[in-house]
């Protein structure tokens, strides 16, 4: 089983591409937190695959709550390995979810991570359609590399542009704050279809008089919003309309 979060669909696309080639199901984790489905039967040869983007040189919130509450019941000893994808450092991810799936009798035999956009526009400019294809183009081979990896069963630590532990929990504690929706507005070009509040992770947003409210105090930060939003009417602090919008060009949903 692959398990992944994707606000964007890098990741999405990474579990893909990862699913293809060892013929194993992609699992949702929104879809398993909206559902509360944590207990998870992994058949005799199956492995544990685990995808997701890193945050503030982390994880995402929602990632953190899944793996803290996931039981895997596996047939026999699987192999687990994590892939992150990064923009500029994948921080210390790879030693975040061992720990999880240490603590659950799961170590990761494997740990990977593929640079690629990063759609985090507040801080990066994505406006330069150029420049964003030739990072996923850079991309493919190493995915290419993670997924002939998973496939011979290889094991060891594969990360690059890593943090220690003491770095990356230093820059993780600004995610909290950026994680409250006051961040968040709506220009007057929207025209109320819905979409944001429908796809929201966490579901922070609701459609009032035909627009969205954010109605929780805080949510991922993931900015699936702001990206997908036909119209870009939602945006982030001062910086996002010139940043642009992003969506994994492999990615329809």
């Amino acid at each position: 089983m692959i398990f992944y979060f994707s606000a964007t669909g890098n990741c999405k696309y990474v579990a893909s591409r990862l699913s293809k080639g060892t013929n194993e199901e992609m699992v949702s984790i929104i879809d398993c937190m909206k559902d509360g489905r944590y207990r998870f039967s992994i058949k005799p040869g199956e492995s544990i695959g685990i995808v997701s983007p890193t945050y503030f040189f982390k994880l995402p919130a929602i990632v953190c709550d899944f793996l803290e509450k996931a039981e895997f019941l596996p047939d026999g000893k699987p192999y687990v390995y994590f892939v992150s994808t990064y923009g500029t450092s994948c921080g210390c991810c790879g030693s975040v979810v061992n720990a999880y799936m240490t603590a659950k009798g799961f170590p990761l035999d494997a740990r990977f991570s593929i640079k690629m956009p990063d759609s985090w526009t507040p801080m990066f400019d994505l406006s330069d359609e150029v420049r964003v294809k030739r990072i996923n183009e850079a991309a493919e081979p190493q995915i290419d590399d993670a997924v002939r990896k998973v496939q011979e069963g290889d094991r060891g630590d594969f990360m690059k542009m890593k943090l220690p532990g003491f770095a990356g929990s230093i820059f993780y504690k600004s995610y909290d704050k950026q994680r409250t929706t006051d961040h968040f507005h709506v220009e007057d070009s929207c025209v109320g279809c819905g979409l944001c509040a429908g796809k929201c992770p966490v579901d922070a947003i609701e459609m009032q008089d035909g627009k969205p409210v954010w109605t929780k105090e805080k949510c991922l930060a993931c900015l699936g919003c702001l990206h997908r939003c036909p119209t870009f009417s939602i945006q982030y602090g001062d910086k996002t309309k010139k940043h642009g919008q992003y969506r994994n060009p492999h990615v329809l949903s």
